[in-house]
């Protein structure tokens, strides 16, 4: 597609730091533009000390309609939102905001909806699987949310933070007690494998889980995208695994984030 841009084009930053791996410039100003919109994704790195100064600047920008939310900013930009869906008020995590009417900002967690539709995109079936989740950060939390919803027999989750992990179990007790339980990182067993943390975006980063254990039952995700074919992914290959990469998951939020963002549907 012929991208074109004029004065008139409408504006959805991407804020994050580091910025230079983010893949949505390109896919959501697509989608948009395919959809009749003129508008366009950009990218604006913005250091974690000056995201009030960065969305002081965008509140005042009128042609900036929304925003898009990546590390290290999900849980800090939530306080700028006037408005949010429910899963990013029980979370306190957004990843992506759209203008209110009055001006003000409303905010979702979209994140958990794009890791699971790109597991099923790519083979995962969800409902009645045993699921071990590494990683119960923002990301993880929202993931968390999206399983048990898509239907799970059970959820383990394990981060190297405990403190994390046992919030994240409580937050879900009042619906999800029965299937969520704290857990290693041994990955055998289960039908579901998926990283929800940053380790593979750096090269030397250790995997999340022993690639020793993962046997062909089981399917692999993977969040980090970007960075080509992870070490995780590939190890899940190798062993005969069904796998999904974060690169997937950018893929299958496009269409979630500009829903969201022409005042669509994705509202829970």
């Amino acid at each position: 597609m012929n991208i074109q841009l004029t004065g008139a084009s409408r504006v959805f930053p991407i804020i994050g730091d580091p910025i230079r791996f983010v893949e949505s410039p390109v896919w959501l100003t697509r989608t948009l533009q395919s959809r009749g919109h003129n508008a366009a994704c950009v990218p604006l790195q913005v250091p974690e000390g000056d995201l009030d100064a960065a969305m002081t600047a965008l509140a005042v920008m009128p042609n900036v309609d929304g925003i898009l939310v990546t590390m290290p900013h999900k849980q800090a930009a939530f306080r700028y939102c006037t408005t949010t869906s429910d899963r990013a008020r029980l979370l306190a995590v957004i990843s992506v905001i759209r203008r209110n009417p009055d001006g003000t900002w409303h905010g979702d967690m979209l994140d958990g909806l794009a890791f699971v539709k790109a597991q099923q995109d790519h083979g995962a079936r969800i409902e009645g699987a045993r699921a071990l989740l590494i990683g119960a950060g923002g990301a993880g939390s929202a993931i968390a949310i999206a399983l048990l919803d898509a239907g799970v027999k059970e959820l383990v989750i394990h981060d190297t933070d405990l403190a994390r992990v046992s919030g994240l179990i409580e937050l879900l007790s009042d619906t999800d007690a029965d299937k969520t339980r704290a857990g290693s990182a041994d990955p055998t067993g289960f039908d579901l494998v998926l990283n929800a943390t940053p380790m593979g975006m750096a090269d030397d980063d250790p995997l999340p889980v022993d690639p020793t254990l993962l046997t062909s039952s089981m399917f692999v995700g993977d969040v980090i995208s970007g960075h080509g074919t992870t070490a995780l992914i590939a190890a899940a290959q190798g062993a005969g695994c069904g796998t999904a990469t974060g690169g997937h998951m950018v893929e299958a939020v496009q269409e979630l984030m500009a829903d969201f963002l022409l005042g669509g549907g994705t509202a829970k």
